[in-house]
């Protein structure tokens, strides 16, 4: 019966979401495509002709919000789960953190790149502080990636959840890049513990 309720209120809360209706009118693959809007309108990350890596992309609707900015440029996608095509886009599937798809990644390119995106997460236990850690982890992986690849003024942008690692992630990317800002969009619901990490120019 439990886990029945909790199913109910997932759908409730679905139905009432304003972001959920919004992705079904603007054709988005899921309410998360807002949350990059909003950075993107805040912090100037994306723009025609550049070239960016969208990490942990599927559904994909980061990747679609980026294949329309970019247009011209240049979008390499990659999820352990398939994805639907999206134009504009190459897709790869496979674990990020394995060194050989990083490899394929930079071959891709062949050369430095702009913006690096990450909204991966790990499936969550439930207990926020472990889920916290191992998103955590994800995210420094993705911005040792980013040291390497981007170009000097690159830009980096990942989910990271407030817990025991949050500080630490923060002090490391003041390490690499020269501005670091923090920020929850207003599409991220109140209940989560997501902010984001917007890096920009590397040291």
């Amino acid at each position: 019966m439990k886990k029945n309720r909790i199913s109910q209120n997932w759908i409730n809360k679905q139905r009432r979401d304003i972001y959920v209706r919004k992705s079904k009118v603007d054709g988005y693959r899921a309410r998360s495509a807002y949350k990059l809007i909003e950075i993107d309108q805040k912090f100037k990350i994306l723009k025609n002709g550049i070239s960016v890596i969208d990490l942990g992309a599927a559904p994909g609707s980061w990747s679609q919000y980026t294949a329309k900015t970019v247009r011209s440029g240049r979008l390499v996608s990659i999820d352990l789960k398939e994805m639907e095509e999206i134009n504009n886009t190459t897709q790869l599937k496979g674990d990020f953190t394995e060194k050989e798809q990083q490899d394929k990644i930079k071959k891709l390119f062949r050369t430095k790149v702009n913006v690096v995106l990450s909204d991966m997460a790990v499936n969550t236990t439930g207990i926020k502080d472990i889920d916290a850690i191992y998103t955590g982890e994800l995210c420094k992986e993705a911005m040792l990636f980013s040291k390497e690849i981007l170009v000097k003024e690159g830009r980096f942008v990942s989910k990271v959840f407030l817990g025991t690692s949050f500080n630490e992630i923060v002090a490391e990317a003041k390490t690499i890049f020269t501005e670091v800002k923090i920020f929850k969009p207003k599409s991220s619901r109140k209940e989560s513990k997501e902010s984001f990490i917007i890096c920009k120019n590397l040291r």
